[in-house]
């Protein structure tokens, strides 16, 4: 069966540090170190001021999901929060 996905409007913010947009963060160590394979060339990694690497995250019913650099961050009207990256965002979303 083919389908099309419900048409949804939301809000779109393109990721800024100290914005309160992410869940939380995560220590760059535990990334690195996880079992499985996340991909962390691009991945947005703060400095605390004890010098201690995080990266923020938003999460979801599967997990979470790391920002990268250049990250938007979507809470579409059906209360649903995630992370698209600037490569597709405009692909998926258009501007009202």
């Amino acid at each position: 069966m083919r389908c099309r996905r419900t048409p949804i409007e939301a809000e779109v913010y393109e990721y800024k540090l100290d914005a309160g947009l992410e869940d939380g963060f995560t220590r760059w160590a535990d990334i690195i170190m996880a079992e499985g394979y996340i991909v962390t060339e691009n991945l947005l990694k703060v400095q605390r001021p004890d010098g201690t690497l995080v990266v923020p995250y938003i999460a979801h019913h599967r997990g979470r999901t790391y920002i990268n650099e250049g990250d938007y961050i979507v809470f579409d009207d059906d209360g649903t929060k995630h992370v698209c990256g600037a490569n597709k965002i405009f692909e998926r979303y258009e501007k009202i």
